[in-house]
Parts: structure tokens; C-alpha cells; sequence
């Protein structure tokens, strides 16, 4: 990134009116990602333990925590990085075991209750990142990202996208004919749309589902077990105003066990999405305000949403999209997307309104979503150029595919007299980790200064 020293297009001069449509766009373009990840959530939790969540990790709180936290990002990052932060995925398989837990204190839990303890994982995990960006800023970053090279966070994320799989299936068997539609759109947007309509494919996807759900509901058709296709009635009951229903995380070993080990994977998102947004804008992020900042800037934002019960957040790559058609790369439109968010948060009746959405209709979304983790996966390793004809490199990635997708109940045994739980990624994370530390041969260089690419070639 030396030759990004200056940015690629010469300032824009914003009016109030440009900067605030400018911002809506941005919301927009966060919006259909960020809030499918509560709504997984919820179904999660409802799912596992047969009543809905009312506390925490619903839409409008997590809102309020995107916004929040990505002005936390930009005041950690000196003002300068033009970076949205938004619900995560790839902590769908934490709060998928989580909300499954059903032994030990988990027993017959309070739906809310085990919830705040899956968000207090969210919090250590918030912590990695600022232990990370501590190191980082004390040793340098090479050292630190030898231990976690593209062969160990590559087969991690590959295995948090298969292990939500047959959660995708399940909810997609509700009703497949409005699943399968749901693939379809957001297909057609992805591929053949224009303009911003091919920035929100998601979104666009639920939104003209929804509304043909309404009219099959309207019509009299149901779901394939005779259910209605949408349920009304937390829409009536809910205001106009109000403030989110923030809900305190609890701390219990097994949920941060679950929880914290994800962040190791998600860091490398982080850090790729530094270097598209630098390549974007035609500036180092990573040099200046630097890593250890970007960083900083994620971990306090994730541990901030996990303390009042919201998701874990990551830089959001729908934003630079948007930063490269518009661009405009003014961070102050971020700021003031942020803002939007904020305030949207505080409209009860529009949370309740996303509630509704029919589960067929967010299983053939996530059908999508979770397939594009996997290949996120697949593209770390390629794009890395990590090269599996190697022994060591292909039995890391063996041991942690095995790993992730063959301990499907975990290992639970007892620290103290303490009940812990390793999930199925957690022993994946750990293995890899500690494969690549001791298999001779490890010649990962990290090069913070290649536009688009994190790593030399392994």
C-alpha cells in the first residue's frame, strides 16, 4: 500500500441534504445483513427452548448496537476510517450451541437468561480483540499473525458456515416454496441487479418476500404443517416509542468457550476488510490510524453490544461496496448512518414488525448466507495462496474440518468442579492453532503493506 498515499478520487463537497441521502444508503446497505442476524437468533432460542426472546438479542437492540459501535470504531480509529460495524455471522454457530445447551446450569434455564450468558461470551470475545490489538501495538503484527495464518482461520470459517447448514434446511422445509423464492430473488438481485438494488440483494430478497407472504396469508394459504405463514400479534401490542430492551450479560466458562474462539477466525475478517477499505479509498488504514486501532476500535464495539445484550459486530463489507460506487468516502456519512440506526432502534413497532417474518422466508436467505461463510472460507485459502499440497498444511486443515464438523455435542468435562463445555469450533480453533505451532514447515510471512491481501504465500 505504499502508492495509496492519497486518496483515488479528490474530495467531494457535501452538502447536509447529500450527506444525510448518502447516509440512508449506507444504512440500507448494513440494514438486511445486520438485522437477519437477530432475527436467526431468535429463531435459535425459540427453537431450543419453545418461547420467544424478549431481552437482549432482538432487532432493535441490535440496532442501536451497530450504531453505537460503529461510533466507537471511529472514535477508537482517530476519525479518519470510513467503516461500518454490524451484526456478525459468523457467531451464529455460538448462539446456535448456546441456545441447545441443556445440561448443567443450562438445564430448564430462562430463555433470557441463557441468552445473557451467550452474550457475555460475545463480551470476552470483544476482549480477544482488545487483548490482540494490545499485543499488536507492543510486538508487532507479523509475529502475532504467525500463529494465525490463513491454513488455520481459513478451514475455522469454512466450519462455522457447514455447521449452520442443516438449521438453513430445517427452516427452509417450513414452507420451500417461499424459501426457494427467497433464493431466487436475491439471486437475481445479486447477479442482474443495478446500481444500489445490487448492493442490497438481501434486503431485497426479504422485503419483496414479506410482502408476497402477506398476500399468500391474505389468500388463505398456509405452511406445510397448516400454520399461518405470518403471525400478527406482537405488532399490535407493540409502541410507536421506546427504548430497546436491553438485557445484562451473565459470564459462565462454557459460554466463553463457545464464544471466545470465534474471534481468532473473525480477526482475519477484520483484517481483510481493512485492506479492501484501504484499497477503496486509496489510503493505509492499516499503517495509519493502524491495525492495533481498527482493532481496538471492533473489540470495544463487539464487548459493548455483548454487555447489554446485543450480537458481536464486524466491519461491514456491504459498506465499502457502497464506498466504491458512491465514491465518496467522507467518514462523517458513516457517523451519520450510524445515528440513523440509532434512532431506528427506539421504534418498537418497526422491531415487531421484522419479528413477524416467516421462518421459510429467513431459512432460503440463510440458505445463501451461510453457503457464502463457507466460501469466505474457501477464498481466505485461495486468495492466500496456501498451498495444501503441503503435509502440514493439509493435516491442519484435515484435523480442523474433522474437528469442526465431527464433535457435534462437544467435549464437556470438569475444571474445579465446574461443568465445561468445548464446542465442536472451540476444539477446531484450538487444534489448528496448536497444530500450526508445533508441525515444522510454517513459513507464513504476514505483509500489512499489500493492498487487498493480508499474507505472502504459505
Amino acid at each position: 500500500m505504499n502508492n495509496l498515499d492519497k486518496s483515488v478520487e479528490p474530495p467531494i463537497e457535501l452538502s447536509k441534504g447529500k450527506m444525510l441521502i448518502l447516509a440512508v444508503q449506507h444504512m440500507f446497505a448494513m440494514f438486511g445483513a445486520t438485522i437477519l442476524v437477530p432475527i436467526l437468533v431468535m429463531g435459535f432460542f425459540k427453537n431450543a427452548c419453545g418461547e420467544d426472546l424478549t431481552e437482549g438479542l432482538t432487532v432493535s437492540v441490535t440496532l442501536f448496537c451497530a450504531g453505537v459501535g460503529t461510533l466507537i470504531f471511529h472514535l477508537c480509529t482517530k476519525l479518519q476510517v470510513p467503516a461500518f460495524l454490524g451484526s456478525s455471522f459468523a457467531f451464529l454457530g455460538g448462539f446456535y450451541t448456546i441456545a441447545n445447551f441443556n445440561t448443567g446450569i443450562y438445564a430448564n434455564m430462562d430463555v433470557n437468561e441463557k441468552a445473557a450468558y451467550a452474550c457475555g461470551g460475545v463480551v470476552v470475545a470483544g476482549l480477544v480483540y482488545i487483548a490482540m490489538a494490545i499485543v499488536i501495538r507492543t510486538v508487532g503484527i507479523a509475529k502475532v499473525m504467525r500463529f494465525l495464518p490463513p491454513v488455520v482461520t481459513g478451514p475455522m470459517i469454512v466450519c462455522i458456515g457447514l455447521s449452520l447448514a442443516p438449521v438453513a434446511v430445517a427452516n427452509s422445509s417450513v414452507n420451500w416454496p417461499l424459501a426457494l423464492a427467497a433464493i431466487l430473488t436475491v439471486i437475481v438481485f445479486n447477479i442482474w441487479g443495478r446500481g444500489m438494488l445490487k448492493l442490497i440483494p438481501i434486503l431485497m430478497g426479504v422485503v419483496i418476500l414479506y410482502i408476497a407472504a402477506v398476500f399468500l396469508d391474505f389468500a388463505g394459504f398456509t405452511n406445510t404443517d397448516g400454520s399461518a405463514i405470518i403471525n400478527y400479534n406482537s405488532i399490535a401490542n407493540a409502541s410507536w416509542i421506546g427504548l430497546p430492551p436491553f438485557k445484562m450479560c451473565n459470564f459462565d466458562l462454557t459460554a466463553i468457550l463457545v464464544m471466545a474462539p470465534i474471534a481468532a477466525a473473525t480477526m482475519m475478517e477484520h483484517i481483510g476488510d481493512m485492506s479492501a477499505i484501504s484499497a477503496t479509498v486509496g489510503k493505509n488504514f492499516i499503517a495509519n490510524p493502524g491495525l492495533n486501532r481498527t482493532l481496538l476500535g471492533d473489540g470495544l464495539a463487539t464487548s459493548f453490544a455483548g454487555l447489554i445484550g446485543g450480537p458481536a459486530n464486524t466491519t461491514y463489507g456491504e459498506n465499502i461496496g457502497v464506498l466504491a460506487m458512491s465514491k465518496v468516502y467522507e467518514p462523517k456519512v458513516v457517523r451519520l448512518a450510524a445515528i440513523l440506526a440509532i434512532i431506528l432502534s427506539i421504534v418498537p413497532k418497526f422491531s415487531a414488525i421484522i419479528s413477524t417474518m416467516p421462518t421459510a422466508i429467513i431459512g432460503g436467505i440463510s440458505f445463501i448466507l451461510y453457503g457464502m461463510i463457507s466460501a469466505i472460507g474457501v477464498r481466505n485459502i485461495v486468495e492466500n495462496s496456501v498451498d495444501l499440497s503441503k503435509s502440514r498444511n493439509l493435516i491442519i486443515a484435515a484435523v480442523i474440518f474433522v474437528c469442526g464438523l465431527g464433535f457435534k455435542e462437544g467435549l464437556t468435562f470438569s475444571v474445579f468442579g465446574t461443568s465445561v463445555t468445548l464446542t465442536s469450533l472451540a476444539i477446531a480453533a484450538l487444534a489448528g492453532i496448536f497444530l500450526n505451532a508445533v508441525l515444522p514447515g510454517n513459513k507464513y510471512i504476514f505483509d500489512e503493506n499489500i493492498a487487498g491481501s493480508t499474507a505472502k504465500k504459505d
